[in-house]
């Protein structure tokens, strides 16, 4: 375990000197201006032990300097505390976890309770677009942190599979598909359907100009306008289970997601199980009906049910309608309470847009109120949308950047970059296309994940496509390097124990000892980009060292076979944290 070390070290003098007794530790890098290796913050203690925080790191420094010989010094500023490590307790690490493929990385404990995930949640009117990308990038990614840290995870979606919007769809392909499909039109599925949702737009607006022009106001220009007459009437039926209607969205429905598997496929994402809502959308009436009857609903004249939330800094919230159809909440309701059942889950993550903060807001507090007591274990991973230079996506406009089109365009993109650098001797052309492949996801996916969750990405496709600087070719590019040198040394014991580190390898050391820590704070704050700019930050920690220290000539056999050790873990690093942002690494490039 790394820093176990130095953490029961401190936790056993601190019982000695103050009778003190505690197992959270936590220690953190030295700050630069300072001399030190690792700081331990004493000031928390001091209002426990009811002393200076000074005199607290001075006398715990003493005696750790005095009873443990990995401490080499120790200063004190303040409330901090120091320490400077021997060169042993570097090479020591590295001696014990240089050959471990899996560092930092645990396997999931089948003991423990399950954590889900849900994401992506696709409408089945569109194909996948850009901001589908960043969502389902931070769902996968957060599945594969939590795993990462032995938490057992469920992967999950919802498909939004029925509406009114599903229904516009249907209803463009009635009028004017002329019974296209899929393979006689060549298109994907998903994106055969998105193109009847914007064919609905387009003669939708037209009809409300008509209506405008006769005299009647936008409003109810919008409201009457046949089209949509048609379609509300369409919704009616499917409710209804009309035998046509519901042939047709089967067919429709089965177009789209063959499309999606195959956009998650090029992805590199997967769900362990699937929901739908055209199956889930009724779940929450039992609910509400229970809800009622604890008096933590009430019905209004109309027949209409509501909660009142203005006590918690919320409103008034419908549930269910006056006709007793269900409304999302309704609906959100029972297939939460339905997962809990399903599966034996502890906790529950929402990857959502921030534009629904609201709506979980809402949803956490009401199976709060109704006494589930898992309630306070489900989160919503909000995050800020992607928009274009020149704004807003809009799928029934068109104006969308598609998910397939994008990937496609990042492989291309590499190809010509990799072609100009003139790097790609001795591949040939099935191993070229896979290289290709591999940079241009590589590309994309670390563009988005690098950003903190929560801010807005405004997403600019050259930028995204430069390969240069904080890009995640960059960073495949170390690992590659790593490789290559492993290879050229061949076979290495490591016998390398009286050897004097320069402080760049004494660094690069203390960054990978903190690999386990990160991915730990990663899945705390729900945040891949904790881990993409640590990765980030060692790649350059390893550049300065590979180009300040020959590894292949170094001085002495033993520093030869550090440095050697030394690249092994990094590599492993890179390739461990890259794969839980779903980025593969190739061997060569």
């Amino acid at each position: 375990m790394t820093q176990e070390k130095i953490k029961t070290a401190i936790r056993k003098t601190l019982q000695e000197l103050f009778n003190y007794k505690t197992d959270k530790i936590e220690l953190q890098p030295t700050k630069k201006e300072f001399k030190g290796d690792y700081t331990f913050v004493v000031f928390p203690l001091a209002k426990e032990l009811k002393k200076n925080p000074k005199e607290i790191a001075e006398k715990l420094g003493k005696n750790l300097l005095k009873n443990y010989d990995f401490i080499e010094d120790f200063n004190v500023i303040g409330g901090f505390l120091n320490l400077n490590l021997k060169d042993e307790y570097f090479i020591e690490f590295i001696k014990q976890n240089y050959n471990q493929e899996n560092f930092g990385i645990q396997q999931p404990d089948p003991h423990r309770k399950k954590l889900m995930v849900e994401y992506s949640s696709p409408n089945t009117n569109k194909p996948l677009h850009l901001g589908h990308i960043r969502n389902n990038l931070l769902g996968y990614s957060i599945s594969k942190i939590f795993e990462a840290t032995g938490k057992p995870v469920i992967k999950t979606q919802i498909i939004n599979d029925r509406g009114i919007h599903i229904c516009k769809s249907m209803l463009a392909w009635q009028k004017f598909g002329q019974g296209e499909t899929p393979e006689t039109s060549g298109m994907k599925g998903d994106k055969l359907v998105g193109k009847y949702y914007v064919e609905f737009d387009k003669h939708y607006k037209k009809q409300v100009e008509e209506l405008k022009k006769q005299g009647l106001s936008e409003e109810e220009a919008k409201n009457q306008a046949p089209l949509l007459q048609e379609a509300r009437e369409m919704l009616r039926k499917w409710e209804a289970k009309d035998p046509e209607v519901m042939k047709l969205w089967k067919m429709m429905n089965e177009w789209v997601l063959e499309g999606f598997k195959e956009t998650y496929r090029e992805l590199g994402v997967d769900f362990d199980v699937e929901y739908f809502e055209s199956e889930t959308y009724l779940l929450g009436k039992k609910i509400i009906e229970e809800g009622l009857q604890k008096g933590v609903f009430y019905r209004k004249e109309d027949g209409s049910v509501w909660i009142d939330l203005s006590d918690e800094g919320l409103d008034e919230k419908l549930v269910l309608r006056s006709d007793g159809t269900s409304v999302y909440i309704t609906q959100d309701l029972g297939t939460a309470v339905k997962r809990f059942e399903d599966f034996d889950i502890d906790s529950l993550i929402y990857v959502v847009g921030n534009e629904q903060d609201y709506h979980f807001k809402v949803l956490f507090l009401i199976l709060k109120k109704l006494g589930y007591e898992w309630a306070d274990r489900l989160y919503h991973l909000s995050y800020g949308m992607v928009e274009l230079p020149h704004g807003k996506m809009k799928s029934r406009e068109g104006t969308v950047v598609d998910a397939d089109d994008l990937m496609d365009q990042m492989t291309m993109t590499a190809k010509k970059i990799s072609e100009e650098l003139g790097k790609l001797e001795g591949f040939d052309e099935q191993e070229k296309q896979k290289l290709y492949k591999i940079i241009g996801q590589a590309a994309l996916k670390y563009f988005i994940l690098k950003v903190d969750p929560k801010k807005g990405i405004l997403f600019d496709p050259v930028k995204s496509i430069d390969f240069n600087g904080n890009t995640g070719p960059f960073l495949q590019y170390a690992y590659v390097r790593t490789r290559s040198i492993l290879r050229k040394a061949g076979d290495f014991t490591p016998d390398f124990d009286a050897i004097q580190l320069d402080e760049k390898e004494r660094k690069l050391t203390r960054e990978l000892e903190r690999f386990p820590e990160i991915i730990e704070q990663a899945a705390q704050m729900q945040n891949p980009a904790i881990i993409a700019n640590y990765i980030y930050e060692l790649v350059k920690m390893y550049n300065a060292f590979y180009q300040s220290l020959s590894i292949l000539q170094a001085e002495t056999p033993g520093q030869k076979k550090f440095r050697l050790a030394l690249s092994k873990l990094t590599g492993t690093v890179i390739k461990n944290g890259l794969e839980l942002l779903g980025i593969q690494v190739p061997e060569r490039m």
